[in-house]
């Protein structure tokens, strides 16, 4: 008789959870879902210093890692002006420092890149939703 292993049921549920989210967000909801798979890989990558587990802290840090990149690569660099080149500038920062969280195993580190991108993710937050642009605001009809 086969029994399910229901962590591993879990994991994939909530993995095909988050890649149903991912197709159907707005290109606002994926940076939020971005930055919070950062910051729940860096909480993780957390317990993981505290716990003494060195191979499972440098998979979430590296994870953290490239999710930041993700949101790099996302910038427009071209038309964001000073807002994108300064969160450019800030998101290599995170990445360096996480590499050297890494190497150090130092949990002061990560919190500093949690702060960090937890300061970004609550001004993305307050944005909220912006209609796409070119397009005008719904006006409902004046009655007759």
């Amino acid at each position: 008789m086969v029994t399910p292993n229901s962590n591993t049921a879990l994991r994939q549920y909530q993995q095909i959870d988050a890649q149903s989210a991912a197709a159907f967000a707005s290109p606002h909801r994926l940076i939020q879902m971005l930055m919070e798979g950062a910051l729940e890989s860096l909480s993780k990558a957390k317990g993981h210093i505290q716990r003494g587990e060195v191979a499972a802290q440098g998979e979430q840090i590296g994870r953290a890692i490239s999710i930041i990149g993700g949101l790099r690569e996302g910038l427009n660099l071209e038309a964001g002006g000073d807002l994108a080149a300064n969160l450019d500038a800030l998101y290599d920062y995170m990445q360096r420092r996480l590499l050297e969280a890494n190497l150090k195993t130092n949990e002061s580190i990560v919190d500093e890149v949690i702060e960090r991108l937890r300061t970004i993710k609550e001004a993305w937050d307050a944005i909220g939703e912006t209609p796409a642009a070119g397009s005008a605001p719904s006006i409902p009809d004046a009655p007759a």
